[in-house]
């Protein structure tokens, strides 16, 4: 496993790091809490130290097993992102999504970051983790309701309590990233990217790289699309959310699958799975620090791990960034 710090700090978190959504079984169709436990112990075993999650994730379940995965591991080995700002609990700020809890029932959640609310729900994700501090910090959306002076507030009065070690975004483009960093010092924005969505590399990435900022890249296989395991015709379950993204029309599986055929030769000579693959490239892209990947079990687990065991040469890079950029797809 490679290691990189975030930004200008001295946290140091593993290239993959482990995504938590799943484990939430929020928006995905859900995961056997056992196996996702010993999901994250066993990317851990093979060098995965940092999870991400967020309370919103299965509405605190998320956290509640990322904390039973790690309760046996040394704190200081392991390091704990965590997310504010998205409310199931309590109607106020820029309503996000119609959606369901994890037993069926409808539920609004609600884009909300008022200093008050996230000090809340940093003591909510401390007792659900069990722990007395957070690595990173990370706003989940932006919350058009609340001053971002008034969010950062509250977190910098975390940083000076101890509770959180930095902070950082999620979703921000970089005029935001700009105006939070007026009133926090700021380590990493949290992003979609992958090789068929990578809008960020206009403006978000040229504003990490002048202003030594991370990229945490999530989807890093566009949920499953990128593993070459998705094939026309693919059926999803009734409550999983992919079904109307049009990454996963027929018409653009089958021209993904093209382009993977034409880079497999590549995942073969080294004995890695496309998954792997794409995983490695992704990390190796100008800004892009570190690569969130969701696992189901431990072997999936273990299995994106080991992407950071592959090396890719230059001409390989460019060869598959070359066949990359003749991709276009239906939108």
């Amino acid at each position: 496993m490679l290691y990189r710090k975030l930004g200008h700090s001295d946290l140091e978190i593993s290239v993959v790091t482990f995504g938590a959504w799943a484990a939430g079984g929020w928006m995905w169709g859900g995961t056997e809490r056992s196996e996702a436990v010993k999901a994250i112990r066993s990317s851990y075993d093979v060098g995965v130290t940092s999870i991400d999650t967020a309370p919103v994730y299965g509405q605190g379940l998320s956290e509640e097993i990322v904390g039973e995965a790690i309760k046996n591991i040394p704190r200081d080995k392991v390091q704990i992102l965590t997310k504010y700002g998205m409310r199931w609990d309590l109607a106020k700020g820029d309503l996000a999504m119609h959606s369901k809890d994890n037993n069926g029932n409808a539920i609004d959640i609600y884009k909300y970051a008022a200093k008050d609310s996230v000090i809340k729900e940093c003591e909510d994700s401390l007792k659900r983790l069990g722990t007395d501090y957070i690595d990173l910090y990370q706003i989940h959306w932006h919350d058009k309701t609340t001053p971002v002076e008034e969010t950062m507030e509250a977190v910098s009065q975390l940083i000076k309590q101890g509770k959180v070690r930095h902070a950082g975004v999620c979703n921000y483009d970089a005029n935001l990233m700009r105006e939070a960093s007026n009133h926090i010092d700021l380590v990493s924005d949290q992003v979609p990217y992958s090789m068929v969505k990578r809008d960020i590399e206009k403006e978000v990435v040229p504003y990490c790289l002048e202003h030594d900022k991370s990229i945490l890249a999530y989807s890093p296989l566009e949920r499953g699309l990128l593993t070459g395991k998705m094939k026309p015709g693919y059926k999803f379950g009734t409550d999983d959310h992919r079904a109307d993204i049009y990454f996963y029309k027929d018409e653009n599986l089958k021209r993904v699958n093209e382009f993977l055929d034409k880079i497999k030769p590549i995942a073969d000579e080294k004995h890695a799975t496309l998954g792997q693959l794409v995983i490695r490239w992704t990390v190796e892209q100008p800004g892009i620090t570190i690569a969130l990947v969701g696992a189901r079990d431990a072997e999936q687990a273990v299995q994106n791990a080991k992407a950071m065991d592959i090396d890719l040469t230059k001409e390989e890079l460019k060869f598959i960034s070359t066949e990359l950029d003749a991709l276009e797809l239906i939108k």
